[in-house]
């Protein structure tokens, strides 16, 4: 189970993270990425993190590469994504998912439909 959280407004170039706190499982041993859909936009891809053995590896959206960093904490079972010079058009709810940790999850991390469990959402409005 997941929950997101830390949504709200923020102005051109502010900054804001987002949480997201899972429940069950072995939250190292997953896939973790987060999602954003603005209003009749399709949902699409922003940030994962993947466990390769040797430490995680990150990947971002060509749109927030350099402002958002995305992480996890695994003694508190929580995904962050730290979100920087933010820009109107980073509106959107944000969703963070979670699919099990196999060589499926690792190649296509970055499509939404695989992912397993979703949290319900956190809405996020960039303007001044």
């Amino acid at each position: 189970q997941l929950q997101a959280s830390g949504g709200g407004l923020v102005q051109p170039g502010g900054s804001l993270r987002l949480s997201c706190g899972a429940s069950g499982g072995t939250f190292s041993s997953y896939v973790m990425g987060w999602f954003r859909q603005a209003l009749g936009k399709d949902r699409e891809f922003v940030a994962a993190i993947i466990w390769s053995g040797s430490g995680d590896r990150t990947y971002y959206a060509d749109s927030v590469k350099g402002r958002f960093i995305i992480s996890r904490d695994n003694t508190k079972n929580t995904l962050y994504l730290q979100m920087n010079s933010l820009k109107p058009e980073d509106s959107a709810v944000h969703y963070c998912a979670a699919r099990r940790r196999t060589l499926d999850a690792i190649t296509y991390y970055y499509m939404a439909k695989p992912y397993d469990y979703w949290g319900q959402g956190t809405e996020l409005t960039v303007s001044s």
